[in-house]
């Protein structure tokens, strides 16, 4: 069975990345390791006081994430596709290179919007990051709108 890692970030074209990565374990016969890497800092705010730390925003971000998990989870399942999630909290390139390699990934599936340039410069690309970096081949999905 080929095992294939899909991390997702909940943002719009999620649904469409969830689509192709399903489409593609029904060709290969494969199994999804589905995962969501929520940034280290969810609790932390800036204020009067400076940084503060909140750990109920935290839990409760982390909760809503985990429920968005099943969902999808719950989707990739009714499809009659092999799917366990995870989500993690730290640098989303290293963990999803280490989550992938933990569970002998053949590939790695990750949706491009398509920008580049300016855009890169500012916000960064997890996929371009991903390619530099893995030794998994990383199947890129066109996502646009």
């Amino acid at each position: 069975m080929i095992n294939i890692v899909l991390p997702v970030d909940f943002g719009d074209k999620t649904d469409q990345l969830v689509e192709g990565a399903i489409k593609f374990a029904k060709q290969l016969n494969g199994r999804i390791y589905l995962i969501h890497v929520a940034p280290s800092d969810i609790g932390f705010a800036i204020g009067d006081m400076g940084f503060q730390y909140f750990p109920e925003v935290e839990a409760n971000e982390i909760r809503e994430e985990l429920v968005q998990l099943n969902k999808i989870e719950q989707r990739i399942l009714a499809h009659d596709i092999e799917c366990e999630h995870l989500l993690k909290q730290g640098l989303a390139k290293d963990i999803i290179i280490e989550y992938a390699k933990a569970k002998n990934a053949d590939y790695i599936v990750m949706g491009s919007h398509g920008r580049s340039g300016i855009y890169d410069v500012f916000v960064g690309s997890l996929t371009k990051g991903l390619t530099k970096s893995s030794h998994i081949p990383v199947l890129v999905l066109p996502i646009h709108d």
